[in-house]
């Protein structure tokens, strides 16, 4: 792949950083008391994970792209039970743009991009209480979720 490719494949999964930090916001505001560590610690993993792309995109000569001002959540999240939906929801998301840059890098960038893409199916998994069989990869999983986006949320005007 074109060193073009791979910057944007990591400006797609460093969007999808910020808009799950985003969204973690959001989640750790309405998750009940039993999961909120393990929301702040999918939280704090992912605004490390976004830092590090930030630092990788301009190590490579690029201007990360910047955070939304807000963003348009898929659903409504007015309790306990639709937080764990959405960080259900931001993880597969998360995993999508990650499996995109599996296949846009190579050695070392190829199995950090493998590393984040299984974490992101992990907490999927502990969130949802299931599994799909090719995370990260909606039309093999069956699961009917759309494509990979570059965003777990769509930014709002």
């Amino acid at each position: 792949m074109s060193d073009r490719q791979v910057i944007e494949a990591l400006q797609a999964a460093l969007a999808a950083e910020h808009a799950a930090v985003y969204g973690y916001g959001v989640v750790g505001g309405r998750i009940g008391e039993a999961r909120r560590a393990e929301a702040r610690a999918a939280y704090d993993a992912h605004r490390a994970r976004r830092d590090a792309l930030a630092r990788e995109v301009r190590d490579r000569g690029a201007q990360p792209v910047a955070a939304a001002a807000g963003y348009a959540l898929p659903f409504p999240v007015p309790d306990s039970a639709a937080a764990v939906r959405l960080a259900a929801d931001l993880e597969e998301r998360v995993a999508g743009v990650y499996s995109d840059l599996v296949r846009a890098g190579d050695g070392a960038r190829r199995r950090e991009a493998a590393d984040a893409l299984r974490e992101a199916a992990v907490r999927a998994v502990r969130w949802r209480g299931g599994s799909v069989a090719f995370p990260g990869l909606a039309e093999r999983g069956g699961t009917g979720a759309a494509a990979p986006t570059a965003g777990a949320a769509t930014p709002t005007a």
